[in-house]
């Protein structure tokens, strides 16, 4: 009796080889350009605490209420839970460890996190954040230059349609004013609300405003606008992040909706969206968390970032034909005979010790069912070994895919030679 084959959790997807290698080729662009604005990397666990969640986004959101896959420690008790989103681990380790004591820091991390949803376009229960966070940065400047980056970045992957949209949330005094009066908006439209908002009325009515219910949108249209309680300070520091764009020639839109899910933040938020995605069109998301180092039990540490998913850019850059093809081995060594096979693993580590990504043919066939291996795997060449050829201490390289002009089809090289040959033809080839 056969059984049953497994599967993979719905929303927690494998990533197959070739489109891993494309991943691999978009993480390069994201930490060469990362490393462009000084930010060093940092690794947290993917299991925290979960009361850290839990005081850092807020008991009364959707990822802390519906979202967080979180269990008991069976060894232990301890309450733990898959991280949903990167930035409380990376403030954990920032206090932790006393990074902000040191230096402001500049910090950047990428993999996978976890929420409990409905999977759909761009979005899955394991997904992928590249996430960055600076401590100890207190002006607009910080802001601006955040997303300055994300301009950078969809020029330099040649992505099109992303747009900016910006809002202030101000300080909590501000916020405790504004809700007072969204409180009693609401209260005084209750038969308007549906169930997540009457949920939400007294404990976090500003994330009412982000609602995607399409019959509450002219309620929420109509509301008191945080951006009206702004004080003179955080007016000045949205508007110093404007300046800032403006100067830089990025366009925005400034969204008062714009609250973002997470009850961390304050002052400048932003969110860089698209229409390419569906309804679930944040490809990038961030701002100011000034009190967020303290609530963990730090020194009071101003603090500013964003994540972007990586699914989300894939899909984009996917659609947009920008990915790519994974490049290929360059050498495919195939051989046969008894002392052919003993001069090809020689042969292949001297070609990689020269740099090059070599495939030694393993599991013995013919030279024809071998060659149609090589010519498979999309090498540039073949190096061919008989046992002929390894008498006379050579290889034949024969040329499986041409560039530029005609190159001859294949040829005998000495052993010591062929590293040289190939690098010499590698190089031409490249200029032409």
């Amino acid at each position: 009796m056969s059984q049953k084959v497994l599967q993979a959790i719905r929303g927690m997807n494998d990533i197959l080889p070739e489109e891993a290698e494309q991943w691999e080729n978009f993480e390069e662009v994201i930490r060469s350009w990362l490393r462009s604005y000084g930010y060093r990397p940092v690794r947290m666990p993917i299991v925290e605490p979960t009361p850290l969640f839990k005081r850092a986004i807020g008991e009364v959101t959707d990822i802390v209420e519906k979202e967080m896959y979180s269990f008991e420690d069976s060894l232990n008790g301890e309450a733990l839970t898959l991280r949903p989103e990167g930035t409380a681990g990376c403030v954990r380790a920032v206090i932790q460890h006393g990074l902000a004591n040191q230096q402001p820091q500049r910090l950047y991390y990428l993999g996978p996190m976890f929420r409990h949803e409905r999977p759909q376009k761009g979005r899955y229960r394991q997904f992928h954040q590249v996430g960055i966070e600076s401590f100890g940065f207190a002006g607009p400047d910080i802001d601006a230059e955040q997303i300055l980056m994300g301009a950078r970045l969809w020029d330099d992957l040649g992505l099109e349609g992303i747009r900016l949209q910006l809002n202030s949330l101000g300080q909590p005094d501000e916020r405790a004013r504004h809700r007072a009066d969204l409180i009693a908006y609401f209260e005084a439209h209750a038969e308007q609300l549906d169930e997540d908002a009457k949920r939400r009325l007294h404990t976090n009515p500003l994330r009412i405003l982000d609602t995607k219910n399409p019959d509450m949108q002219e309620l929420c249209a109509q509301a008191p606008k945080l951006i009206d309680y702004l004080g003179e300070a955080s007016l000045a520091h949205f508007e110093g992040v404007q300046q800032i764009l403006k100067d830089a020639g990025v366009p925005f839109t400034i969204n008062p909706r714009l609250v973002r899910g997470l009850d961390y933040y304050n002052l400048t938020v932003f969110e860089w969206v698209t229409e390419q995605l569906g309804a679930q069109g944040t490809v990038c998301a961030g701002g100011r968390y000034d009190s967020l180092v303290e609530q963990l039990g730090g020194k009071a540490t101003p603090a500013c970032g964003f994540a972007m998913g990586v699914e989300r850019l894939v899909a984009l850059l996917q659609d947009q034909n920008l990915m790519g093809q994974p490049t290929g081995v360059d050498v495919y060594v195939v051989h046969q005979g008894e002392q052919a096979g003993r001069l090809a693993p020689r042969v292949a580590e001297g070609l990689r010790d020269a740099g090059m990504s070599v495939v030694l043919h393993c599991g013995g066939g013919s030279f024809k069912s071998q060659m149609k291996k090589a010519d498979g795997s999309g090498a540039a060449y073949a190096v061919i070994i008989g046992d002929d050829e390894a008498a006379a201490g050579e290889v034949t390289l024969k040329v499986l895919r041409s560039v530029g002009e005609e190159k001859p089809e294949q040829l005998r090289v000495k052993v010591d030679d062929l590293a040289q040959t190939l690098m010499d033809s590698i190089i031409d080839w490249d200029e032409e």
